[in-house]
């Protein structure tokens, strides 16, 4: 019965969030093995707090920028970590020649996928077994689980997990208690991504925001540090009309990622679009209403039967997911009009969408 997984995740934090089913699937196979996981240093934090987790190793892309000879040295004092840990298995999530020599180094077995980028023999060297991806049209949990398959494990149905600590929920309570919160319940809203091509437009954000606090909703309102999110939330709070009975606190850039989560999970509701918060919600089991644009929708929705997806490909033409530039900032939700999210979000709170 193997004892020790190693699984590796050298991708963004969502990427790594949604490979947590693995680990259940592991943990309800052999409730006693200790699995660990090698991600890039500023993705740890949204598996901080996870309990199934038994160690974090990290690859911090910032090796590069101390020389040669420094990289090096972080590099080897990490390959050697991980060999010591005498792994049954390693669990290959990751393209990267770095993660496969690492698979081949550090355990017993080492399971990847079939990337059509490394169909050649040295990636097959590196991995005693190679699975297939299922695709874009299914989603990348299952595509995750597909790398089980040869340990042929008992049915089970995991979960995308994140936890969250007792000091965690009060530090993010703290901090809302700074802008008045006294217990009222809310909705989580976080507009922004990265990526700004998966925005809405702000003047339909902010038109939603206006239609739950006219109806005495209220609202938790979160942002990303990043410079072009802050200005987005100034852009909302502007245009909104503190007439109504529901109350506006607006957490941005204050909060880190597990503070985030304690946001989330504090919420009756929340609503996003297609970037991590949404994953998020999903791992904590919150109703939400997730806004998508040009993106393979069957890949990246939430994985949830309590998220309601809404597509703006439904609404209009919408360029190849394949094709977008994701440094081209066009807002490519744009066709979604409001009504439509109003509707859903109505329907998920109980109030007349009026």
């Amino acid at each position: 019965m193997p004892k020790r997984f190693l699984i590796i995740k050298l991708r963004h934090h969502g990427d790594v969030l949604l490979t947590t089913p693995v680990i259940d699937a592991l943990k309800h196979a052999y409730p006693d093995c200790e699995v660990d996981m090698l991600v890039y240093a500023e993705t740890a934090d949204i598996i901080r707090e996870n309990s199934q987790i038994n160690q974090i190793f990290i690859i911090d892309r910032n090796w590069k920028k101390q020389g040669i000879k420094q990289q090096f040295h972080h590099e080897f004092t990490l390959l050697g970590s991980l060999k010591a840990r005498k792994y049954d298995y390693v669990l290959n999530f990751s393209d990267q020649w770095r993660a496969a020599i690492i698979a081949k180094l550090c355990g017993q077995h080492a399971i990847s996928y079939r990337f059509g980028k490394r169909d050649n023999a040295a990636w097959r060297w590196c991995h005693d077994t190679l699975v297939d991806d299922f695709g874009k049209n299914n989603h990348i949990v299952e595509a995750h689980l597909q790398v089980l398959a040869p340990l042929n494990l008992p049915e089970y149905m995991p979960r995308v997990r994140m936890e969250i600590s007792s000091q965690t929920q009060v530090s993010f309570q703290e901090k809302l208690r700074g802008q008045g919160w006294q217990g009222e319940d809310y909705v989580a809203i976080h507009p922004g991504s990265r990526w700004f091509f998966k925005c809405w437009d702000d003047d339909k954000m902010a038109a939603l925001l206006q239609k739950l606090l006219d109806n005495g909703q209220n609202i938790v309102l979160t942002a990303a540090p990043d410079l072009r999110e802050q200005k987005m939330i100034e852009t909302l709070i502007g245009s909104l009309k503190m007439e109504g009975d529901g109350k506006l606190f607006v957490l941005s850039g204050c909060l880190n990622l597990r503070e985030l989560a304690a946001a989330i999970a504090g919420a009756k509701l929340f609503i996003g679009v297609d970037s991590v918060p949404m994953h998020m919600a999903a791992a904590l089991d919150k109703p939400q209403v997730a806004l998508f644009g040009a993106t393979w929708v069957f890949r990246w929705r939430p994985y949830s039967d309590k998220a309601t997806v809404i597509w703006a490909g439904d609404f209009g033409a919408l360029p190849h997911p394949d094709s977008v530039n994701t440094d081209d900032e066009t807002r490519l939700l744009s066709a979604i009009p409001v009504n439509a999210v109003w509707e859903k979000v109505a329907e998920k709170l109980g109030i007349e969408a009026a």
